[in-house]
């Protein structure tokens, strides 16, 4: 992110109203505190958002923005700069001025030695324009894009020189080309953004799978010639043992590739024509988003902010695997990251390293679990307990006796929706009497697509479009006729920076329940009802998943398509 001054940052939001003298001195003390910049700060509070920071710093820098996303950049223009050259500096090239000059998007085009290193390289004059990391990212696609063929090249070529090799099998894994193969699998998968790489082996090939905002894409099949080796190779990474074939393995490593670094947690589970492996990509972020970032409205935001900031009691966000619950925790954290408050977590993996906040991974063979861990962490004189997941009746009860003796506990559970959380509990052998004293608000999730806002297009929804809506609700035991049903939906038209898909990039839909008297009254009942907990929730006015996801339909930000596909799933 590009920089501004504080004392100019400071003066331009004095002169637009966005900030008081002393609101601005606040903010600067916890930006030092975290180790983080006053902007960051100022855009993970929600006081202002990134588009407005942009423009701010575009008048400071006086250069122009960039818009990649509104143009259609040569080819030969791109490659002018490699794609690790280009991540590394943080830059892309667009555009060529009738004199020669080179326009160049750049995160912080006031970085002078950075503009000199590019005027080097591409040998001509540079004109610098403001991008944003989003921008950017933009233009790194289209590398990713381009390049498909000269990375299935290299494979095949590094296929090829394995075949010939006199080292066969798991001796192999060393061997310069199977080290190529895995390399190249993994760095295109990140330039692909993928959060999973599947390596599945069956009768004659193998073939090689990458899931991309929540969906398995085929990428490459190749010879099961080489399959020992390169699983003999994720083997070695991963400190797995090379010789066990039976018995299932999970290890993990770090790998880094240009500027940027991964943990990736493997997983090898033997099949019939041999073992599969699966890698789970793992990128930190540069902070947590806010809640506007990660999707939510704010009828959502404020009801789940009440929540947090009460002294005591118990948060839970729930969801199946995958559906973003950690990355929401984060920004629950974040929100809560202050000097008066002592903040401990406990985590299976640590996914995003924070400042002044004590995180613990857990450790089963050294005998630390989250029960363990919580246990010990009630010593440690916390205001915040997050436990990375209830997963057993034993973590349960610490967890609800953490939060009626003075704690904020904040986890996740594996249902399927808030209200279910509650019977979930009750199966974890929590009385509901705790359940309904501790719990403050259940907030259910899942992670859909976002169209690509570049070739996104309106159109008006036809009758079964209309009717399938209309069955969903009735479903959710909601009346049709009570709701206002789509007039315009919208879907992607898919051009080549999103691979031809319409989509890029993943937005939460929520459902939120705020735990009332008359919630808690309910859960305390001798016959406990789903159905009445969830009928009185709608009666105080709690909006399912699938109503969130109608709203960004409607309002252009996913498909209708994408809401039926994850509710269903």
């Amino acid at each position: 992110m590009t920089t501004i001054p504080d004392s100019k940052l400071k003066e331009m939001l004095l002169a637009d109203g966005l900030v008081t003298e002393e609101s601005f001195n606040s903010i600067a003390e916890e930006a030092t505190r975290l180790g983080n910049t006053i902007a960051e700060v100022l855009i993970s509070r929600n006081i202002i958002t990134n588009e407005y920071f942009l423009n701010l710093a575009s008048r400071y820098l006086n250069v122009p923005l960039a818009q990649l996303g509104e143009k259609d950049i040569d080819t030969n223009i791109l490659n002018l700069l490699p794609e690790d050259v280009a991540r590394q500096k943080r830059t892309v090239p667009f555009g060529r001025n009738q004199d020669g000059s080179i326009l160049v998007a750049m995160e912080d085009p006031g970085n002078l030695v950075d503009v000199e290193f590019l005027e080097r390289y591409i040998k001509a004059r540079v004109v610098p324009y403001l991008a944003s990391g989003d921008d950017l990212n933009k233009g790194f696609s289209l590398y990713s894009r381009t390049t498909v063929q000269g990375f299935k090249k290299i494979i095949e070529d590094n296929i090829k020189l394995s075949l010939q090799s006199r080292t066969r099998g798991e001796e192999a894994a060393g061997d310069v080309p199977i080290v190529a193969i895995v390399d190249n699998i993994l760095s295109y998968a990140m330039s692909l953004k993928a959060s999973d790489v599947h390596m599945e082996i069956f009768d004659n090939f193998i073939i090689i799978r990458y899931r991309i905002d929540g969906v398995l894409h085929e990428i490459l099949r190749i010879p099961k010639d080489v399959h020992p080796a390169i699983i003999a190779r994720i083997k070695m990474l991963g400190e797995l043992k090379i010789d066990e074939h039976s018995k299932p393995q999970d290890g993990r490593f770090r790998y880094k590739v240009g500027g940027d670094v991964v943990d990736i947690r493997v997983s090898i589970m033997p099949t019939f024509y041999g073992e599969k492996a699966v890698m789970r990509l793992l990128r930190s972020t540069n902070r947590p988003l806010s809640f506007k970032e990660l999707g939510m409205f704010d009828d959502t935001a404020k009801i789940l902010n009440e929540s947090i900031n009460k002294s005591y009691g118990m948060v839970l966000v729930t969801g199946p695997t995958g559906s973003g619950k950690t990355t929401t925790l984060y920004s629950v954290l974040n929100l809560l990251n202050k000097p008066e408050v002592n903040i401990v977590t406990i985590e299976d993996p640590i996914e995003y390293d924070m400042n002044y906040i004590n995180q613990t991974q857990i450790n089963p063979a050294a005998g630390v679990t989250f029960a363990t861990g919580l246990r010990s962490f009630l010593r440690q004189d916390p205001n915040v307990i997050m436990v990375g997941e209830i997963r057993d009746p034993e973590t349960a009860e610490i967890a609800i006796q953490s939060a009626l003796t003075g704690h904020l506990v904040l986890s996740t559970l594996h249902t399927n929706d808030a209200a279910t959380s509650v019977p979930r509990l009750m199966d974890m052998d929590v009385p509901p009497f705790l359940a309904s004293a501790v719990l403050n608000a259940i907030l259910a999730q899942r992670l859909v697509r976002q169209i690509h806002t570049d070739c996104v297009e309106s159109y008006e929804p036809d009758r079964v479009t209309i009717d399938a809506v209309k069955k969903q609700l009735e479903e959710l035991g909601l009346n049709p006729e009570d709701h206002k049903l789509p007039k315009r939906l919208y879907r992607g038209g898919g051009c080549v920076a999103d691979g031809y898909t319409g989509y890029q990039g993943r937005v939460g839909i929520f459902e939120v329940l705020n735990v009332s008297d008359n919630i808690r009254g309910i859960i305390n009942k001798p016959e406990f009802s789903l159905e009445e907990l969830k009928t009185v929730a709608r009666k105080e006015g709690m909006i399912s998943m699938f109503e969130d996801g109608l709203r960004k339909a409607e309002q252009g930000i996913t498909t209708i398509e994408e809401i039926m596909r994850v509710i269903r799933e």
